[in-house]
């Protein structure tokens, strides 16, 4: 397991040219030969990555019957029908295609959740309110929660995995790599 820190792209490496001074995973960590990392968190996405060297594991954690949840702050002080909408599910754009998102779990946390300081500052209060909350998907489409809260009103401004299936980050920082014999 690892945290993925913010501008960290979830790869270990790259030969596109315009890749070539991006950080990468490897930077963080001596992997074994063969791991890949189970999904992906984009560059400006920070949290739980896992990291096997086992195909069938990753091709299970990717399934449907995994459950992935994120804290989202938001932009605005997120409402329940925003809530609601994200719940039942909402439309947005997945490769030039309009797709309906699966029925998810999604609530305002009461508090600001406590996380690693990230390495990029983000705006503060001071240009207007934020919220926290929770969404539990078992899909991934590229960029779905920061999509999912833009087109109900309230755009992503951090996006911090916190657990998959019962794996979660706990008191994990930036760029933490904790071995485990078994995610399930």
């Amino acid at each position: 397991m690892i945290f993925k820190p913010y501008g960290y792209l979830s790869q270990f490496m790259s030969n596109a040219n315009k890749e070539q001074s991006k950080k990468f995973l490897g930077a963080l960590f001596d992997f074994p030969e063969g791991s890949m990392p189970v999904g992906r968190l984009d560059e400006k996405s920070e949290g739980l990555l896992l990291i096997t060297t086992d195909g069938k594991t990753s091709a299970f954690v990717n399934s449907k019957k995994v459950d992935k949840e994120y804290y989202a702050q938001v932009d605005g002080n997120i409402n329940e029908e925003a809530l609601e909408q994200l719940k039942a599910g909402v439309n947005i754009s997945v490769e030039s295609e309009v797709y309906k998102t699966i029925p998810c779990k999604a609530f305002k946390l009461d508090e600001t959740p406590v996380l690693p300081k990230r390495a990029k500052k983000i705006r503060d209060e001071r240009h207007g309110p934020t919220s926290w909350v929770s969404i539990t998907l078992n899909e991934g489409k590229f960029r779905q929660v920061r999509k999912m809260t833009a087109v109900v009103g309230f755009p992503t401004l951090r996006l911090v995995r916190v657990r998959v299936a019962d794996n979660h980050i706990h008191t994990m920082n930036a760029g933490d790599v904790v071995e485990v014999d078994s995610f399930f």
